[in-house]
């Protein structure tokens, strides 16, 4: 794949709209208030409808050709998230919801915000794409958030005893899969192993609010990053470092040993390569939790994405080639 088409088609979109959400911000058109009501939309709208409508027209070979895909991310990504949290907790300064945090941040992609946005214009607009995308999704919100959640109010308990309602441990499992942008793409691979055909008709109607999904993240995104205080400091580097290099290096071995199709698994890299999930900042600021330290890493990693995107595609089309 030729990289300056990654460069011009892919990471130039983004970073102009980004800084267009961003120098907004910086002026007061938007605020992080006004960034948290855009990604509602996205969220609860535009991305379950993008996601539904494209998972829809694929068939039962694509899914079955996908269960590789699906293990990979399941293993690769939580392998990574539990990684970091248990380095994060060593150190000394750190609580365990210090770590969870760091887990969120650092452990979990922002697949929701920027897959379709970085994903479509690399590998076109497909339904493989789509899956990419909702596998990544799920797993990061169904499974991640539930676990980092629960690791959080386990070591706010242990801090402060009685700080925290006592509530059942699938309660955080159950909350994200009410969400759209989990329960649309199960009910689409629902749909599709049933074998119900997809009526074409009615895919304009979810294209409409669809296509605002990718636009309206990333300057979203920007508009996020204008509204927190950016420091360096180690952690920070360390959390950038893992989540850059250290989960799509995980996903790429792991893809190659599990002899995933190349074409998913060159999108599963790029998605693991993806920025830290905003998601985790959420939760930060409302916990009052390693915010500083979280934002500080998230922003670094959205920087250091302009590089390491098309390095990740030059070293898995190497890998697949000599494996």
């Amino acid at each position: 794949m030729d990289l300056s088409h990654v460069i011009l088609y892919a990471i130039v979109p983004i970073i102009v709209v980004m800084l267009a959400g961003y120098i907004s911000g910086k002026k007061g058109v938007f605020s992080g208030d006004d960034a948290k009501k855009f990604n509602k939309v996205v969220l609860d709208f535009a991305l379950p409808a993008a996601l539904f409508v494209s998972i829809v027209q694929a068939s039962r070979e694509d899914l079955v050709k996908d269960i590789r895909l699906t293990l990979v991310s399941a293993i690769g990504i939580m392998a990574c998230f539990m990684l970091v949290y248990f380095v994060f907790r060593m150190f000394k300064k750190n609580t365990g919801a210090d770590a969870a945090v760091s887990a969120l941040i650092s452990g979990s992609p922002t697949i929701g915000f920027l897959g379709f946005a970085v994903l479509e214009p690399i590998f076109g607009t497909s339904p493989s794409v789509a899956l990419v995308v909702a596998i990544v999704g799920i797993v990061v919100n169904a499974i991640g958030i539930p676990v980092g959640l629960s690791l959080m109010n386990a070591s706010l308990e242990k801090q402060n005893p009685g700080s925290t309602k006592k509530e059942s441990a699938w309660k955080p499992v159950i909350h994200a899969l009410e969400q759209p942008v989990a329960w649309a793409p199960i009910l689409a691979v629902i749909w599709v192993v049933a074998g119900i055909p997809w009526p074409k008709e009615l895919s304009p109607s979810f294209d409409l609010i669809a296509k605002a999904n990718a636009s309206m993240a990333v300057f979203s995104a920007g508009i996020t990053l204008s509204a927190i205080k950016f420091t360096i400091n180690w952690q920070a580097i360390l959390g950038s470092i893992m989540k850059m290099i250290l989960m799509p290096a995980v996903v790429l071995i792991l893809g190659l040993l599990f002899h995933m199709d190349p074409f998913n698994l060159k999108m599963l890299v790029v998605a693991a390569a993806l920025p830290p999930a905003f998601s985790g900042i959420i939760i930060a600021d409302e916990y009052n939790t390693y915010v500083a330290t979280g934002t500080s890493s998230l922003t670094l990693s959205v920087i250091l994405f302009i590089g390491f995107c098309p390095l990740w595609i030059w070293l898995t089309n190497l890998a697949i080639a000599a494996f």
